[in-house]
């Protein structure tokens, strides 16, 4: 079986040999493309590497949300290809996130491929004018892209209260918990000194942030076994 310290070697040789690939990726596909390298090994600063400029990131950036979502599923978590999304400036981005796994199979980082393809999207919408194809597409989420992690859980924050529809003090238990539950199941709490974060915009104590989350995690638990057993 291999070391920790061979797994940690392994894992930077991987970083290392694709570090040039995001290079020749950017020269294949031309200046709407961006190609960002992840290490979630240090989430607080996982980009290692970028060419291109499409979400504005630049090496030493904190990851998405969705390289949050990736940190919670752990092991779990598969590549997402292909998912159209919108970055809070407006553009709108077609992207695949490719995990990065060692030989025993554990996730430590991503590649991550964005093309800008607004000017595509408005070229279908005038065309479609133009056709008189009426209705209009379906509303594409806004994922936030920042290189300040506290900028990310922030919009995240504001996402699950504008979804809640009311301040934490006009929430009763349940919402409380599913708000918790939420934050966690997309990687907020994977992010070092979230909790503190979290309780402050919250208006609430460490203590009592800490003991929602430990309460939306059994309750959590308790349902999968529920299920499970059914």
């Amino acid at each position: 079986m291999a070391t920790e310290h061979a797994l940690e070697s392994e894992r930077d040789a991987i970083v290392a040999a694709l570090t040039p690939v995001i290079d020749g990726l950017v020269a294949t596909f031309g200046p709407m493309c961006e190609v960002v390298l992840h290490d979630y090994r240090r989430p607080e600063e996982s980009v290692v590497a970028v060419a291109g400029s499409v979400t504005g990131r630049t090496v030493g950036g904190a990851m998405s949300e969705i390289g949050m979502r990736i940190v919670a599923r752990g092991d779990k978590a598969d590549d997402e290809l292909n998912y159209v999304t919108r970055t809070r400036g407006g553009k709108l981005v077609k992207a695949s996130t490719m995990v990065l796994r060692d030989s025993t199979g554990t996730v430590f980082g991503a590649l991550c491929v964005n093309l800008d393809v607004t000017a595509v999207g408005d070229a279908h919408a005038l065309l479609g004018a133009l056709a008189g194809l009426g209705g209009t597409s379906a509303e594409v989420p806004v994922t936030t892209f920042g290189n300040d992690i506290d900028s990310v859980v922030d919009a995240i924050l504001d996402a699950h209260q504008l979804r809640q529809n009311g301040s934490w003090a006009a929430l009763d238990r349940g919402r409380r918990l599913e708000l918790f539950r939420g934050l966690d199941e997309r990687g907020v709490f994977a992010v070092r000194r979230a909790i503190e974060q979290v309780a402050a915009r919250l208006g609430i104590s460490r203590a009592s942030a800490y003991s929602y989350l430990s309460q939306a995690r059994a309750e959590g638990r308790a349902a999968t076994d529920r299920a499970s057993t059914d």
